[in-house]
């Protein structure tokens, strides 16, 4: 990046929070405060160590220094500027989650666009929430869109922020669904049969929530649609699955015929091949339900995080704190788009052109001088995309 245009950034990066009023975290003062600026150099170089104390008021730091980056501290400590994390104290910590769209295993790097990337990502993110809000009854959230490539959840429920890192790690775990046993999700309980002497044992897959759920959901989704098919394609799907041979796949459906109304209560013992076949669905519900968070980011009780409000360094757009029934409408590619450099043209040098959707619209730009809405022109030249023309 030219001089000329970190010079430009710097300036409409104070010009925004001039008119920017940010809110700080919780227990700001007890968090370690961090940021970016516009060097030189080709890689980043961070500020860090610093306390709120240090910085001052947040407003005129931000609009002194015009930082490209901004974080703080998920952690908080007694002393938040020392220089080295045994002498800061630490006290306890945000459980923080990271979605990165870049990280996602069915987003496609080079043929996904930029809009479809933050749409999956959004995907990804209510899969978090069902298991944070529903599994865990995790109350305090906060959701912030990155600006960048993805989604932050900050946890505060007080009863998390003093998670050692491996009680986090066992939460990575469940969310990513990492060593899901079928077992664990099984409950056994002895039965005496009708006209038996001997008790039986009934094992019933847990239905009323967790991943016992997620697994009879795709199961008995399966399973409808299988009962649904002509007699020959029925046989040849459950084929389709190793170990299943034609008397097998007879005998389940079968069995899943005339034991809908047990099966869809959980109970998977009707028949052993239908026990065998349901048990193959957790590793399916663990591909499609899992949360593909970063994990390093929420095991890390030191991590340092965007502050929502600020801009990303890297695309221009702003890091926006999201109210849970505002997510559904948000379109990052629209409502991060800061009012500062909306409403005008500039000239820039694009270096690296092509499709950019962003304020609602979609933009076809060539390489070469030309003039461009100031937003996306923000938005090429903090991706090193394009330089400000030379006046």
């Amino acid at each position: 990046m030219e001089e000329r245009t970190r010079a430009y950034l710097r300036g409409r990066f104070r010009d925004y929070y001039r008119r920017t009023e940010l809110t700080p975290p919780p227990a700001a003062n007890e968090r370690e405060w961090g940021f970016i600026p516009w060097t030189e150099s080709p890689g980043t170089t961070m500020v860090r160590h610093r306390s709120l104390l240090e910085l001052g008021d947040l407003s005129e730091f931000l609009v002194r220094k015009r930082p490209r980056h901004v974080y703080f501290s998920a952690g908080r400590f007694r002393d938040p500027s020392a220089s080295s994390m045994s002498e800061k104290d630490w006290q306890s910590a945000d459980l923080v989650f990271d979605l990165d769209a870049d990280h996602l295993p069915n987003v496609t790097l080079g043929e996904d666009t930029y809009a479809e990337m933050l749409a999956t990502c959004k995907d990804a993110l209510f899969r978090l929430l069902d298991f944070l809000e529903n599994d865990f009854g995790f109350e305090e959230l906060e959701l912030v869109f990155s600006g960048g490539r993805g989604y932050h959840v900050h946890v505060r429920d007080d009863n998390v922020r003093h998670l050692d890192r491996e009680h986090r790690r066992e939460i990575v775990d469940y969310v990513r669904g990492i060593g899901l046993d079928f077992d664990e999700l099984i409950e056994t309980e002895t039965v005496a049969g009708l006209g038996r002497k001997t008790p039986t044992e009934r094992r019933t897959l847990r239905v009323e929530g967790g991943w016992g759920k997620r697994t009879h959901d795709h199961f008995m989704a399966f399973v409808d649609d299988l009962l649904e098919l002509e007699a020959d394609a029925a046989l040849e799907r459950l084929q389709e699955f190793d170990g299943i041979g034609e008397g097998k796949a007879q005998a389940t459906i079968n069995a899943a015929r005339n034991n809908r109304e047990q099966l869809e209560s959980g109970n998977v013992t009707v028949h052993t091949a239908v026990a065998q076949l349901a048990e193959r669905f957790a590793s399916k519900a663990v591909e499609r339900d899992n949360a593909p968070i970063d994990e390093p980011v929420t095991t890390d009780t030191n991590r340092l995080i965007r502050l929502p409000g600020t801009l990303h360094g890297g695309s221009g757009l702003q890091t926006v704190r999201l109210q849970r029934d505002e997510l559904d409408a948000f379109d990052p590619l629209v409502d991060a788009v800061p009012e500062t450099f909306v409403g005008q043209e500039i000239a820039v040098d694009v270096t690296d052109g092509g499709t950019v959707e962003l304020g609602g619209d979609s933009f076809t730009v060539s390489e070469g001088d030309q003039s461009l809405p100031e937003y996306v022109a923000v938005f090429l030249m903090a991706r090193g995309r394009a330089e400000k023309e030379k006046e």
